[in-house]
């Protein structure tokens, strides 16, 4: 994982699992591996990991069982609601970036709607 050096690093992580659980490549139940050996794996600090972990059970993404490890929320609710939360925060940032630019609400409005069809994935369906 390649880290930006203007926001923190267990910020990043937490946005990489949290964006790992809404698609799927984490499953509800999934045990997280250790702070230790994800430290190893991420090339970072060791607390830096346990502090995600923290944070993450703070939020009730994650669990733990002690003895046992670090597990993924097997609530739906809380992946969906996670899913939601970071499909705001995209919006959020696509209207303030367009908003610098210049554009206004229907200018926005426009622009997604031709450009849908332009995804890198080409998956997106005509609504």
């Amino acid at each position: 994982m390649e880290f930006n050096n203007n926001i923190p690093i267990y910020m990043q992580v937490i946005h990489r699992i949290k964006q790992d659980i809404v698609t799927g490549k984490l499953k509800q139940g999934d045990k997280l591996p250790s702070s230790r050996d994800y430290s190893y794996e991420l090339g970072i600090n060791f607390n830096t990991v346990a502090r995600v972990y923290k944070e993450l059970e703070m939020e009730d993404i994650v669990f733990t069982k002690r003895g046992l490890g670090t597990f993924i929320t097997e609530s739906s609710e809380k992946v969906e609601s996670i899913r939601h939360e970071m499909a705001k925060e995209l919006i959020d940032n696509y209207i303030s970036g367009m908003k610098q630019l210049g554009f206004m609400r229907n200018d926005m409005i426009e622009f997604v709607k031709e450009n849908k069809y332009n995804s890198n994935e080409g998956n997106m369906k005509n609504e």
